[in-house]
């Protein structure tokens, strides 16, 4: 499976159990036994659009695609940025 492919399966999963469709994948990289992707979703949506909340997902697919297990592993402000010294 190409890593386009396992962006797609991992967010059209994550969409099937959460019931939100996925903003992004932020980072998708291969594993021993698979895949392994983050996935932005909008927890809730909020006025102004920059005070919404936002969480990331950790969503690890096998060698096929499927869904083997996903976390939260993060929410924010969608407006809020990440300072990494």
């Amino acid at each position: 499976m190409s890593a386009p492919q396992a962006m797609r399966y991992a967010a059209e999963q994550l969409e099937e159990l959460l019931g939100r469709s996925p903003e992004s994948v932020s980072a998708v990289q291969p594993t021993e036994d698979g895949w392994e992707a983050q996935v932005e979703v909008m927890e809730l949506e909020r006025i102004p659009e920059t005070t919404s909340v936002m969480a990331s997902y950790r969503v690890t697919l096998d060698q096929d695609g499927e869904l083997m297990a996903y976390e939260q592993t993060r929410r924010y402000a969608r407006g809020q940025i990440d300072r990494h010294a």
